[in-house]
This record gives structure tokens, C-alpha cells and sequence, in this order.
């Protein structure tokens, strides 16, 4: 299965992409030995329209246009689930093993996610009831893929 993460924004220079980097390249490691063929992410440009539904859609069509058919989406999002790391886990290796070929994280802009990719969302998940900065959620998702990845593979760095 390919994992893929959609975000709205850059991560610029600095401890937010080599904090992510690392959780990159941790998963990858390990994800491959799980039939996790790869790992990819898709930066996609804010927009720049002065209405915020506008924005939103611009932002939902440059995302849509990143996803494959027949891709599991879930759609970061402050409404969503609160998932401990393990059944964040159960999840990823049941949609591996059920032969999802691709599982699409998105990450929104500023405004969110247009209502219509999160209608299309599997799944959407908050990292708490804050308001995080897509930078610092991205990271966050990062780290949680490489410790279900942990997990799923008896590893001890998930210490639950």
C-alpha cells in the first residue's frame, strides 16, 4: 500500500521539516518491511482568494487533483476522531491488508477542508481539540505513522 500526505502549505527550513524529515524517513524504513511500498507528500500552494469559500475550494481541487481512485482518504480535521496510536494502527494495517493501494492523509490550509473532501473522508482525525498549526500537524502525522508502523510490527517504541 502507498501512503501519501496532502498538505496545504510549505514546510519551510527549520525544526518543523527536520523534525519531519526524520519521521519521514523513520517510516520509510520500517514501512517498507510492512508492505508499505512508499511514502510520498504533495505540498499544495495556499490560495490566495479573498473569500475563505473560495479558498477552500481552490485548495479542494488542488488536493483532489493528488488523490488516485479508489484511495482511502482521511481528512485531518479538528471535528474529527481523537484515536489513540494503536487503533490509529489497526486501522492502517487493516486498510494494508484489505489491498487498499493507496491510503491519503490530507491536511487543510488555514480555513480547513472543504466540507466535500471531508463528506469523502474513510476517516477524519483530530490530534486533540486545539487548533494546530498545519506545519506542527504534519509533523505530528509523521510521528504517528512511523510509531503504528512501530506498532505493527511488535517494535518496543510504543511503550503502551
Amino acid at each position: 500500500m502507498r501512503v501519501a500526505v496532502i498538505a496545504v502549505g510549505r514546510l519551510k527550513q527549520g525544526p518543523e521539516r527536520e523534525l519531519a524529515d526524520r519521521y519521514f524517513e523513520r517510516f520509510d524504513e520500517a514501512g517498507r518491511k510492512l508492505g508499505f511500498r512508499e511514502l510520498t507528500i504533495h505540498e499544495i500552494p495556499e490560495s490566495r482568494a479573498r473569500d475563505t469559500a473560495t479558498r477552500m475550494t481552490e485548495e479542494a481541487a488542488a488536493i483532489a487533483a493528488h488523490i488516485p481512485e479508489k484511495s482511502i482518504l482521511v481528512a485531518l480535521d479538528e471535528r474529527g476522531q481523537n484515536l489513540d496510536s494503536t487503533v490509529f494502527a489497526r486501522h492502517l494495517g487493516r486498510w494494508r491488508d484489505e489491498g487498499a493501494g493507496h491510503t491519503i492523509f490530507v491536511i487543510g490550509g488555514a480555513d480547513g477542508l472543504s466540507p466535500e473532501l471531508r463528506r469523502k473522508a474513510k476517516l477524519a482525525i483530530a490530534f486533540g481539540s486545539a487548533t494546530w498549526p498545519h506545519q506542527m500537524v504534519r509533523v505530528m502525522l509523521l510521528e504517528q505513522l512511523y510509531r503504528a508502523a512501530t506498532i505493527l510490527a511488535g517494535h518496543p517504541y510504543h511503550r503502551a
